[in-house]
């Protein structure tokens, strides 16, 4: 890892100096990658006057909640890394979720940022008062906070979506989420229904398969999953990465492009996607004899209409003498059994939900309250939008990180993530700089950008007809970006002041 600098210079407040100060300049609400970068730019800025306030116990976000078994990274390790804290010392081409988090703490140690952290902090309100133009925040523990500028970067893979199933508080086993894994319960032997055939499944489905007496896989849609281009690093390429100059940096360029590619599919031409479709389908091929068990794991819709996942195992899980495939929807669970819609009753032990998360409830439990009392729940009620993903309209001072329509679908989050900061800073210092009290997006801003988004998605692959989490209940993608990584940080190089009131 580079040696971090920024912030050795003039150290930091210590935990006792701001053990008792509730009020700052920012308040940054989540310590996962994008909190953390947050923290970090703010330093090197000279603003050291913020409190970083996260509802877990430690940081990491996503990195620290999941911890199912088999949980890794589909983006490879170096380019799921800031950019300006590389690491020539990952163990693989993608990392696992420990590797992931510990990378993260590094950060957090070498910024020296653990002093400005706020432990079991999980806010519930913040509220914009006008007069003094100050964000009030409280979490639900009692705690207070009062800012002046408030930067969510909580994350949109959060809150565990489980769907209800009729039943489902009779049953007498353990039932979990695989983002909330509990490792205390033994699954040796045991009849297992795992529900959802998302990201996470294809990963912890092939780690417990070959301990349970008994897999029951419930599978609505079948993914599109490609061959994982997974391997270790051997030591003498992370030497090479060490002791070369410019090495890894030019390794990471050339993942970046590598993934920027296929975007041409994504965003302009799906038709493109075609040729990994055929690649997809030699890999079930290659991996799955029984063509019962190919025909339900083979996709009906376009490729990247939803996530394209990535795994070598999970297929060949699939194909054991205990693992069932199970394509007919959940009607009921009993006390000691789970019932399909064509009534066939199938006796478990356990459920494991892999049913992914409330991309729409991503800012849960906190209630937002801007100007004149408006409640961002109320104004997101027909679909969330933001400008450039990061402000609303009405909500002065407040920005979000990787927001609405800033998600991606081919390459790393924390291209995005650092975009955002930038930009975020930006506004912050204009403010400041200019000793002004506030700067809020103005609404024909908001509705013109979200246009041109809108306009540009009817474009994509992620229109052509499937359901995914992508889409709200209305069909709007208000999760992805519609473009290429690079666009979205050419638009986040500076604030457009004809975009925004001052005050």
């Amino acid at each position: 890892m580079a040696t971090a600098t920024a912030a050795s210079s003039t150290p930091g407040p210590s935990a006792e100096s701001t053990a008792e100060s509730t009020e700052s300049t920012v308040a940054i609400i989540g310590a996962g990658f994008a909190g953390i970068c947050m923290a970090i730019k703010l330093l090197e800025a000279g603003i050291r006057d913020f409190v970083i306030l996260e509802a877990g116990d430690g940081v990491g976000g996503v990195w620290r909640d999941n911890t199912y078994p088999g949980c890794a990274c589909d983006v490879p390790s170096h380019l799921y890394s800031y950019s300006f804290e590389r690491s020539a010392d990952w163990s693989r081409k993608y990392g696992p979720q420990p590797e992931i988090l510990e990378y993260i703490e590094r950060c957090t140690d070498a910024y020296g940022l653990r002093p400005f952290l706020r432990f079991s902090a999980l806010v519930t309100e913040s509220r914009y008062d006008e007069r003094s133009a100050r964000w009030n925040l409280r979490s639900a523990d009692g705690r207070s906070w009062r800012a002046r500028f408030v930067v969510a970067g909580v994350g949109s893979l959060r809150v565990p979506a489980i769907p209800p199933i009729d039943g489902a508080e009779r049953f007498a086993g353990p039932a979990f989420h695989s983002s909330r894994w509990e490792h205390d319960v033994d699954l040796r032997g045991k009849r297992v229904a795992v529900i959802g055939t998302g990201a996470s499944a294809i990963q912890f489905v092939p780690k417990i398969a070959g301990e349970v007496e008994r897999l029951y896989l419930f599978q609505r849609t079948a993914p599109w999953i490609m061959p994982k281009p997974d391997r270790p690093f051997r030591a003498a390429e992370r030497t090479l990465f060490r002791r070369v100059p410019g090495l890894e940096w030019l390794y990471r360029k050339l993942l970046y492009w590598s993934k920027e590619g296929p975007a041409v599919g994504f965003v302009r031409y799906p038709a493109l996607l075609r040729l990994a479709e055929r690649i997809a389908k030699k890999h079930i091929r290659a991996t799955i004899g029984d063509p019962a068990l190919r025909a339900k794991v083979t996709p009906t819709f376009a490729m990247g209409c939803k996530r394209i996942l990535i795994s070598n195992d999970y297929y060949p899980a699939l194909t054991r003498d205990n693992v069932e495939v199970v394509t007919e929807g959940v009607a009921e669970l009993r006390e000691r059994s789970i019932v399909t819609g064509d009534g066939c009753e199938r006796p478990i032990d356990a459920v494991i939900y892999g049913t992914g998360f409330a991309l729409r409830d991503f800012l849960t439990p906190m209630d937002i309250i801007g100007r004149d009392g408006r409640e961002l729940s109320d104004e997101w009620r027909d679909g969330a939008d933001a400008y450039l993903g990061t402000a609303v309209s009405g909500f002065p001072n407040f920005f979000m990180l990787a927001g609405p329509n800033t998600g991606l679908g081919h390459s790393s989050m924390i291209f995005m993530i650092e975009a955002h900061v930038h930009y975020v800073l930006s506004c912050i210092r204009h403010v400041l700089r200019r000793d002004l009290d506030s700067i809020e997006v103005l609404p024909e801003a908001v509705r013109a950008y979200n246009e041109r988004i809108q306009e540009k998605m009817a474009k994509t692959v992620w229109t052509s007809g499937c359901q995914s989490w992508y889409l709200d209940d209305k069909g709007k993608n208000f999760t992805l970006w519609p473009s290429f990584t690079w666009a979205f940080w050419l638009q986040t190089r500076r604030v457009k002041r004809r975009d925004f009131c001052f005050a």
